[in-house]
């Protein structure tokens, strides 16, 4: 067992924190050299059945309440600004081919990008730069963040729904655009790299 003082500290900053708190955050609050690891998976054991859950979300964990108790909680309301189709097919694009270049969404989609999409998807927190591609012109590209993750209650990209299950469920028309896009970036449900190479460490430019 660890030590029970830790165990409280690492669940106390994750109580604190309004977003997923990541690894490093949570060791600088540790003696060096302390198993993060364990404390983590001792204090998820703890949480395990009751009704909030220690869970991953990307890079970093938060609690949440309980998947079976969601739907009790749930609070219906009338929201004052919807997101448009266009944004909500922009976003799914880039969850799905990311890292993605501007024009690259646009191919996608066989239209223009309206001037603001990525704007709302940024102010939003669910999308950030991934840094930009080594071809002519250097265009910046974007990847979503653990934020959005944590919305849709995933723990990685790895959870989103294959093209497949889209398709059968009848939310993607295998004969589109993008479902012809998407078939050629997936090979056995799992996302491959079908864009030139990105270099993470070129600094951030506009949208």
């Amino acid at each position: 067992m660890s030590d029970p003082d830790l165990l409280r500290l690492v669940e106390a900053v994750i109580f604190a924190s309004g977003e997923p708190v990541s690894e490093r955050a949570l060791a600088a609050h540790l003696p060096e050299g302390t198993n993060l690891s364990r404390l983590l998976h001792e204090l998820e054991g703890l949480y395990a059945g009751r009704g909030i859950s220690l869970v991953r979300r990307g890079q970093g964990w938060a609690f949440r309440t309980a998947p079976d108790l969601a739907g009790r909680l749930r609070i219906e309301r009338t929201q004052e600004r919807k997101l448009s189709r266009a944004t909500v097919e922009t976003l799914a694009i880039i969850a799905y081919h990311q890292p993605v270049t501007r024009a690259e969404i646009e191919e996608v989609r066989g239209v223009a990008l309206s001037k603001g999409t990525l704007d709302i998807l940024f102010a939003a927190g669910w999308i950030r730069p991934r840094g930009r591609r080594t071809t002519p012109g250097r265009p910046l590209t974007w990847g979503t963040t653990d934020a959005f993750l944590d919305h849709f209650g995933l723990e990685s990209i790895a959870d989103l729904p294959g093209l497949k299950d889209l398709e059968a469920a009848g939310l993607l028309d295998p004969n589109s655009s993008a479902g012809a896009y998407g078939n050629r970036a997936f090979a056995g449900g799992t996302l491959i790299d079908t864009l030139p190479e990105v270099n993470e460490g070129e600094p951030e430019g506009g949208i």
